[in-house]
C-alpha cells in the first residue's frame, strides 16, 4: 500500500474522532473524492457532520483550527445548511452540516420518487434535494451508523422527466428570447445550465448518484460541449447553429443513456 494512503486514513480516522467527540453529532461521514478514490495528493477532505435537531457549531471553532465555522441556516436554511472551511496541518478539511430529520424525509421523498431542486452557490443547475440521500450511498461512514440506499426506482422514473423538461424550457427561451439579441454572454451560461440539466436527466435515468457537477457532463458524454461554447459568437445566425448544436449533443446523450 502506498504510504500516503497510510498517512490519509490515519489523518481520517483522526478528524472524524474529533467531530464525533462534539455533543450532538451522531454520525461522521467522508464525502467527495476521498471516499471515491478519485482524490489528488492536494484534494480537499469532506466530511459529512450528522446531528439530530441541534448543535452548538461553536464547538468546532473550539477544535482550535484555522478557517471559517458558519452558524446553522447560514447558507440559506436549505439542504445545504451550513458548515466549515478549515485548514489542519496544511490540509483543507471542509465540514459540512447534515440535519439527520432532513436526511431521513428526503430519503422517504426519493424512495417515493418525489424531489425538489434549490440553487446553491457553485452549482450551475442548482442541486435536487436527493443529493443527501445520494450521500448516504456513496459516502465513507467513518463513525456512527447511516443508512446505504439502493437508487430508488420511482426517483428513475420521475427525474428525468423533471430535468429534461427544464433543459428543453432553457433551449426554447433561449431561441425565441436570447438568440436574436446575439447575446452571447447569456446563450453560454443558459446553454451549460441545460447541458447540465441533461446530464442529470441522464444519470437519474441510469440510476447512477450524482452529489456535484464536477463529472457530471463528463459521465453523461456531454463534454463536447466545450467545444461549442469556444466558439460562440455574437450573430444571431451563429448563436442559432450554436443552440441546435447543443440540442443535438443533448439528444445523442439521452439515446446513449
Amino acid at each position: 500500500m502506498d504510504p500516503g494512503a497510510l498517512d490519509g486514513e490515519a489523518f481520517a480516522e483522526r478528524i472524524a474522532d474529533e467531530l464525533f467527540a462534539l455533543d450532538g453529532i451522531e454520525a461522521v461521514a467522508l464525502g467527495g473524492s476521498r471516499a471515491a478514490g478519485t482524490h489528488r495528493p492536494d484534494s480537499d477532505w469532506d466530511f459529512g457532520l450528522y446531528y439530530r435537531g441541534a448543535f452548538d457549531t461553536e464547538q468546532i471553532r473550539g477544535l482550535g483550527y484555522d478557517g471559517q465555522v458558519f452558524a446553522l441556516g447560514a447558507w440559506g436554511g436549505g439542504i445545504f445548511n451550513g458548515g466549515a472551511w478549515l485548514t489542519v496541518d496544511d490540509h483543507k478539511v471542509d465540514i459540512i452540516y447534515r440535519d439527520l430529520e432532513m436526511v431521513e424525509r428526503e430519503l422517504v421523498e426519493a424512495e417515493a420518487g418525489r424531489f425538489h431542486r434549490e440553487a446553491l452557490l457553485f452549482h450551475i443547475a442548482g442541486i435536487p434535494s436527493y443529493l443527501v440521500v445520494a450521500e448516504l450511498a456513496i459516502n465513507r461512514v467513518l463513525r456512527g451508523a447511516l443508512p446505504r440506499p439502493e437508487y430508488p426506482e420511482a426517483l428513475r422514473r420521475s427525474a428525468p422527466p423533471v430535468w429534461r423538461m427544464t433543459a428543453d424550457m432553457l433551449i426554447d427561451y433561449l431561441r425565441t428570447n436570447v438568440v436574436p439579441r446575439g447575446q452571447l454572454s447569456e446563450c453560454a451560461a443558459l446553454l451549460t445550465c441545460a447541458a447540465i440539466c441533461v446530464g442529470h436527466e441522464v444519470l437519474a435515468a441510469r440510476g447512477e448518484w450524482c452529489v456535484n457537477e464536477k463529472r457530471l457532463l463528463d459521465r453523461a458524454g456531454l463534454r463536447a460541449i466545450d467545444e461549442i461554447i469556444a466558439r460562440l459568437r455574437p450573430d444571431p445566425q451563429a448563436l442559432a447553429r450554436s443552440v441546435n448544436d447543443v440540442a443535438q449533443l443533448c439528444r445523442i446523450a439521452r439515446e446513449a443513456r
